[in-house]
């Protein structure tokens, strides 16, 4: 979240945040929002008697705040229709894997259990299952010798910090055409080559 609000405040950023909310009153974001003078919301899960419920709890908030776009950030809960169907391909998600390989939690101990060579993380669209929506854009990092489970959620970190923010810049400057499960980014070829380059750990520390 701290890295969207960070290139939000850039100047040249095609969005800006209206609100943030959170289902747990002690989540960090909160504070970090509100001392940026952005309004927040706190509805936890625990005063609905079901999901659908609080998720229209939520939905209220979102549209009285004339909300386009939403970025979960650690935001531990699944949708359910309620917001999905409303917000349909304008939910963005983040994945400190590289979907369709390792959804769910724990995905850096799944990746070295695996054995796999390459990992990253992935901004999907949100849809009905798990991790699943079309995928926007994925930056890859290599697996190191000597990796453990902290070193490679760190190194995935910094790329989530750098590929979400351009991932939400293409939505709002409407260069991805979502067809089906996949989306095609409208950018000339130079715009993709220096996209790519940005988004690629060569494993020299970049």
């Amino acid at each position: 979240m701290v890295a969207l609000l960070d290139a939000m405040d850039g100047g040249d950023f095609p969005a800006r945040c209206v609100l943030v909310v959170s289902n747990l009153a002690e989540a960090r974001g909160l504070a970090v929002a509100a001392a940026r003078g952005i309004p927040t919301a706190v509805l936890s899960h625990k005063d609905y008697p079901s999901r659908e419920e609080h998720d229209g709890a939520i939905l209220m908030r979102l549209l009285e705040h004339q909300v386009d776009l939403v970025c979960l950030a650690g935001y531990m809960r699944v949708l359910s229709p309620v917001l999905i169907h409303a917000f349909r391909n304008r939910i963005l998600n983040i994945h400190p894997a590289l979907l369709p390989a390792f959804p769910g939690l724990h995905v850096q101990k799944a990746a070295l259990d695996h054995g796999v060579r390459f990992s990253g993380c992935t901004v999907h669209l949100v849809d009905e299952k798990v991790d699943h929506g079309p995928i926007l854009l994925q930056a890859v990092v290599p697996i190191l010798p000597g990796d453990d489970e902290a070193s490679l959620s760190n190194r995935i970190l910094a790329y989530e910090h750098r590929l979400y923010p351009a991932a939400l810049r293409l939505i709002c400057e409407d260069k991805c055409l979502v067809e089906g499960r996949t989306v095609r980014l409208l950018l000339a070829a130079d715009e993709y080559r220096t996209l790519l380059r940005d988004l690629v750990d060569t494993g020299s520390g970049r």
